[in-house]
């Protein structure tokens, strides 16, 4: 398949097909006589396999080393369970921050509604005092 038609099956761009490709991601496909790029299913798989890696917030670099070990003929579930468990705790912490923020942003929140307003020259005495 041509790359219009892949792009559109993986729910991509063509330029992210070509961008992929130039950083190895993706094998490079084979070429008509035309010099335009055929495609097959396999970078099909490939092209689904690497959205859905990053929708559990995996990068290209991370998903690059799924695929070479893959290639090479061994499984790498330790390695993605490395990568996981990593992002596990990257997303942990941000919830926490998250809540420390929230729990600033209520506090903040609830001074706001009782102070009248700022000061003449003060840009905001509440946030000014945080």
């Amino acid at each position: 398949m041509r790359i219009g038609i892949l792009a559109g099956e993986a729910g991509v761009t063509p330029d992210t097909i070509r961008y992929y490709e130039r950083i190895g991601l993706l094998a490079p496909p084979e070429r008509g006589r035309n010099r335009y790029r055929h495609y097959d299913h396999s970078t099909l798989d490939d092209l689904h396999f690497i959205r859905k890696s990053q929708t559990l917030g995996l990068t290209l670099h991370d998903i690059m080393g799924i695929l070479e070990i893959a290639r090479g003929g061994r499984p790498p579930c330790q390695h993605v369970r490395s990568l996981v468990a990593d992002r596990l705790g990257e997303v942990e912490q941000k919830l926490s921050d998250l809540r420390a923020m929230r729990t600033t942003l209520r506090g903040i929140l609830d001074r706001l509604e009782r102070v009248p307003s700022s000061p003449e020259g003060c840009r905001c005495a509440v946030i000014e005092s945080a």
